[in-house]
């Protein structure tokens, strides 16, 4: 159990440096594409592919983050 917390520590150590931000949060995305792809196609009406909902998915992750991305560069211009 010891191996396993001290494993587990390193993880956050890895997570917490820069530069492996972008892959983590495309991994995160999707995670959250696997989990939210069947909720859009049971609400689907009619027989739709399940591509077809992991794109639905996808396309309505990417226009959340950039709707919050231009949200904070309309209110927040001088961080940019």
């Amino acid at each position: 159990m010891k191996d396993f917390l001290v494993d587990f520590s390193e993880f956050f150590v890895l997570v917490g440096k820069k530069e492996n931000r972008i892959p983590l949060s495309l991994f995160l995305v999707l995670c959250l594409n696997v989990l939210l792809s069947p909720i859009v196609q049971a609400t689907t009406p009619g027989d739709i592919p399940r591509w077809q909902a992991y794109n639905i998915a996808f396309l309505g992750f990417v226009t959340v983050a950039l709707s919050i991305y231009l949200f904070v560069v309309i209110f927040q211009p001088e961080r940019f």
